[in-house]
């Protein structure tokens, strides 16, 4: 088994390397699983040492000139050669277990993909109440987050990938697809809660709970409009780190 471990990355050389790490890290800890796998960062047009401190890891940087998580995720895919994806974004940390699980999901033959819960370390209280509900509708309705989904690279590519439409939330409309294709074919797709991904809670400490209580009114007040409109989206694509 070849896996293709993927991660977008838009000026993110304060937490690109930790990332990588924890990438090689929870591998080398997993050795003796028997599988190869492939490291690719994609650079979605930073300005800044992203793309030099990812190669100084030995990832495989590949280039996504518009700035948008769909496309630089599905640029990452396009470039893959394994013949399963992980995509994590640059402010996660993944951990020796949930590479365990993930391994034996696979090896079991029975899924199509998976996502994970998250933990927010030092997330402020709001982050904390936004993050328990997020819990709960992904492990009820089995939606990955963004900042992790594992699928089989025949699915992903059958079912066309992240919607570029969308400039969140397309991992969402991913876990669907991927869960239709599994269907058909009698595999199922899974939320991990062993072992959480510990994600970064910096938008929320970034942003005012006024402006993030405002995002989230638009998405839900006018979710196709919102959803299809960056400029609607300051807290994903206004750059502030």
């Amino acid at each position: 088994m070849h896996l293709s471990i993927i991660i977008p990355a838009f000026n993110e050389e304060s937490l690109i390397t930790q990332c990588l790490k924890s990438v090689t890290d929870s591998l080398a800890v997993n050795r003796s699983a028997g599988f190869s796998y492939e490291i690719i960062v994609v650079d979605n047009n930073s300005t800044d040492n992203t793309a030099k401190l990812s190669k100084r890891q030995h990832a495989r940087v590949v280039f996504e000139p518009v700035n948008h998580i769909g496309r630089a995720r599905n640029a990452g895919a396009a470039a893959a050669t394994g013949d399963w994806l992980l995509f994590v974004d640059a402010d996660s940390l993944l951990n020796p277990g949930m590479i365990t699980d993930i391994l034996q999901m696979i090896e079991s033959g029975k899924y199509v993909g998976c996502g994970s819960v998250m933990q927010m370390p030092d997330s402020p209280w709001l982050g904390t109440v936004i993050l328990k509900i997020w819990t709960l509708a992904s492990v009820t309705f089995r939606w990955a987050s963004g900042a992790l989904i594992v699928c089989r690279a025949d699915a992903f590519r059958q079912v066309g990938g992240f919607n570029q439409d969308l400039y969140v939330a397309d991992e969402i409309a991913l876990s669907h697809s991927l869960k239709k294709w599994g269907r058909k074919r009698c595999l199922k797709f899974k939320i991990l809660i062993q072992y959480p991904l510990v994600t970064s809670a910096r938008k929320l400490k970034l942003y005012s709970g006024r402006e993030i209580a405002s995002q989230f009114l638009q998405v839900l007040l006018s979710p196709r409009k919102a959803l299809q409109n960056k400029k609607k989206l300051p807290m994903w694509y206004d750059g502030r780190r």
